[in-house]
């Protein structure tokens, strides 16, 4: 499988770029919208967790922040994955935007009620829950599926970057100027993404022959996805991620204090070096394959990620832990950007909302457990065990999704 992830594709002789992929207008206004409110997102991810340390001086309140964002996704997905199938998906965006720009603006004026931040809070992710499969929907209907890898890599990166570069920026604009400003920037980056979501335009989604309820219409989701053998087994994939990702990723603090003897400031730089694998994982994915359907490129990765959490509870020292996190970083882009691609590729049009809203939920219902086991699983057998836990679980994910994309290739 590993041969398979690194060994270059060469069914396609020639690649799209993301420039060229650029010059064309409704992925540019698409790429555009999303790479501004990451800008945003950056700012008020920082002041968000700041504001709530300083208003309850307590890490709880602060990990209240992490379940006022996926309380929304458990309890909304359903019905935003519904929409997002009924009404035109760009307008479901815009809207989505509009309503976090008001939420945001909002922020600075009740900022001394703990309250009322959590609500907003539970707002924003609220709107979220229908921006995101709407993005994800869209999509695979303004590029090819030869295209795909490329311009989720082109998203993905962009991110990546964006968090790397204007996460310390945050920092230092709440510090001399206060959190009314970093708000009212990710305001400002909801409204400059809606306002390039106006150029954006799509292919009409098919008519819908008969009305049929929201109930049934979720109710038709998932039971495409029961029935679906590739889709069922990437779902089983997602949530098996999830359960590893959720403890792992929090309690990294945890292993770099009690096993790797790292001090604070060496901390950052694993951080760092996450984040430079990130960023630099699906520019070499691009230059290797568009095919989003080899199990190699898409499951990969995850045995990567695996390994690396075995290796993490093994070795000492910071520049072995540096270097293996930077593996770490580099199998978490190009997973995303593959298993992504292959979703979108597969998914029907008429269910993409619908299937991606599922999806959504799967990872923060998977991620809620994990974080809620994981701590637990450190106190009583020690933060090795959670990272070697996590490592085997991500070999069960990459196991899984190897069966159901052999066995779609034998259905086919």
């Amino acid at each position: 499988m590993l041969m398979l992830y690194f060994w270059k594709d060469r069914d396609m002789p020639t690649r799209t770029s993301l420039t060229s992929l650029l010059k064309q207008r409704p992925y540019r206004a698409l790429w555009t919208a999303r790479t501004i409110s990451q800008w945003g997102d950056a700012f008020n991810t920082v002041a968000l967790v700041l504001l709530i340390y300083s208003l309850t001086g307590s890490g709880l309140g602060v990990s209240g922040v992490v379940i006022a964002e996926i309380i929304p996704v458990l309890l909304l997905a359903p019905l935003a994955g519904a929409l997002v199938d009924r009404l035109p998906r760009v307008k479901v965006m815009i809207s989505a935007d509009l309503i976090r720009a008001g939420l945001a603006f909002a922020l600075p004026f009740v900022d001394g009620d703990v309250f009322n931040v959590y609500l907003i809070a539970v707002g924003l992710s609220a709107a979220a829950v229908f921006f995101n499969p709407a993005a994800q929907s869209v999509l695979p209907s303004i590029v090819r599926e030869r295209d795909l890898v490329a311009a989720n890599s082109g998203l993905w990166t962009a991110a990546v970057i964006s968090q790397i570069v204007l996460a310390p920026l945050a920092g230092v604009v709440v510090a001399v100027f206060g959190y009314d400003w970093a708000f009212w920037i990710n305001a400002a980056s909801y409204l400059a993404s809606a306002a390039a979501l106006l150029r954006l335009t799509v292919p009409a989604q098919p008519a819908r022959t008969h009305k049929t309820s929201w109930y049934r219409d979720a109710r038709e989701g998932l039971i495409e996805l029961a029935r679906h053998r590739l889709l069922r087994a990437l779902a089983a994939t997602q949530f098996l991620t999830a359960l590893s990702a959720g403890a792992t990723g929090a309690l990294l603090v945890v292993l770099a204090e009690e096993h790797l003897r790292l001090d604070e400031a060496s901390f950052g730089l694993l951080i760092g070096a996450i984040g430079a694998g990130a960023a630099i994982g699906p520019l070499i994915l691009t230059k290797i394959t568009d095919n989003p359907r080899r199990p190699g490129f898409v499951l990969g990765p995850f045995v990567l990620r695996g390994l690396v959490d075995a290796v993490l509870a093994t070795i000492t020292g910071l520049v072995s832990a540096m270097a293996a996190l930077v593996v770490y970083g580099l199998g978490t882009s190009t997973g995303a950007v593959t298993f992504n691609s292959l979703l979108q590729a597969e998914v029907p049009e008429k269910l993409r909302g619908r299937i991606f809203a599922t999806f959504d939920m799967l990872w923060q219902s998977g991620r809620l457990i994990s974080l809620l086991l994981g701590g637990i699983a450190a106190d009583l057998f020690g933060i090795r065990a959670v990272f070697y836990l996590g490592g085997a679980l991500l070999l069960a994910a990459a196991w899984t999704g190897w069966r159901g994309l052999r066995n779609a290739d034998v259905d086919n």
